[in-house]
């Protein structure tokens, strides 16, 4: 239903009003601009959640043969690592960063947790980490089935660079100590792995 238009004003009104308002005077224009801001964009978060959902499934439990045969207590490394930094790694020279602690989860909770954790760590600028995935003792049969699912999941992360077993008192078989690659200064491996030669 359509308004109606307002009837018009008549003279008596129009008096009133003016003695409403007599005494007041007109603001000064401040000359300036009303500008609209623009709305920022949607964030997509439904499609975010897909995507790293999507990261966290296409973790393979996989082994690759060659690694399968190898004692489980050697180092990897992509190539291009220096055989210094492994060595750094192992002894201890090196300073973690920060750590996070997988055992007595269950494997999917532990690729999880994994994935958000090397992301927050890329986002931090972190080189060093430790992560802990126990030994196994409180498994079926006592197989340390998370030991072998790390190891799988971070040679497919590729901001992984290398790996090794810490040191006793850094947790030993039960913990791996991590390097990650540096990705805000766009400069090549080797140049990134300069500062931890010195």
């Amino acid at each position: 239903m359509a308004n109606k238009p307002s009837p018009p004003l008549d003279d008596s009104a129009i008096k009133l009003f003016r003695s409403a308002i007599s005494g007041t005077r007109r603001l000064k224009d401040p000359g300036r601009s009303h500008i609209q801001s623009t709305p920022p964009l949607p964030v997509p978060k439904h499609f975010l959640a897909d995507e790293r959902q999507a990261i966290i499934d296409s973790l393979s439990d996989y082994l690759p043969a060659s690694e399968m045969e190898k004692d489980e207590d050697l180092p990897y490394a992509r190539p291009g690592v220096p055989n210094q930094i492994l060595r750094k790694m192992r002894n201890g020279q090196l300073v973690v960063e920060t750590e996070l602690d997988l055992h007595g989860l269950t494997s999917d909770e532990a690729r999880k947790q994994l994935v958000h954790f090397l992301d927050r760590c890329k986002l931090r600028e972190i080189r060093l980490i430790r992560i802990i995935h126990g030994k196994g003792l409180g498994s079926p049969n006592r197989e340390p089935v998370l030991k072998q699912r790390v190891r799988a999941w971070l040679m497919q992360r590729d901001e992984v660079l290398a790996y090794c077993r810490a040191r006793p008192a850094d947790g030993g078989g039960g913990a791996l100590i991590v390097l990650l690659k540096r990705h805000s200064t766009g400069k090549n491996r080797a140049a990134s792995l300069g500062d931890l030669e010195d």
